[in-house]
């Protein structure tokens, strides 16, 4: 079967940092394309960061400059690495997965993790 796992999520202060990650099994990351998404109540789903299996990536202008997405194909997992986070980070960020694409642009993904809660807040 094919699954995503977030970890990583927690409560950190403003100007802090977390990673976050995000484990696949039963495909190889080296032939799918990672987003990252986000969500916080009366907020629109966003779409934050993509990473390509040939690394291009997308950031948001929302989090560009402060967030890096990456990959592990040892560990078959993909990071968010997430700096001078700020109160409107605050959000469940989940993972997901789509076929190797040349870019960012237009990924049907179509594997989805089951999200893992960020709290910026002093």
């Amino acid at each position: 079967q094919l699954h995503l796992v977030e970890s990583g999520g927690g409560l950190v202060q403003p100007g802090g940092s977390l990673r976050l990650s995000c484990a696949a099994s039963g495909f190889t990351l080296d032939s799918a394309a990672i987003g990252w998404f986000r969500q916080a109540p009366g907020k629109e789903h966003e779409g934050i960061s993509c990473i390509t299996s040939d690394n291009n990536t997308y950031y948001a202008d929302s989090v560009k400059g402060r967030f890096t997405i990456s990959r592990d194909n040892a560990k078959n997992t993909v990071y968010l690495q997430m700096n001078s986070l700020k109160p409107e980070d605050t959000a469940v960020y989940s993972c997901a997965a789509g076929p190797p694409q040349a870019s960012c642009s237009n990924v049907p993904y179509a594997y989805w993790g089951q999200g893992t809660q960020v709290t910026v807040s002093s």
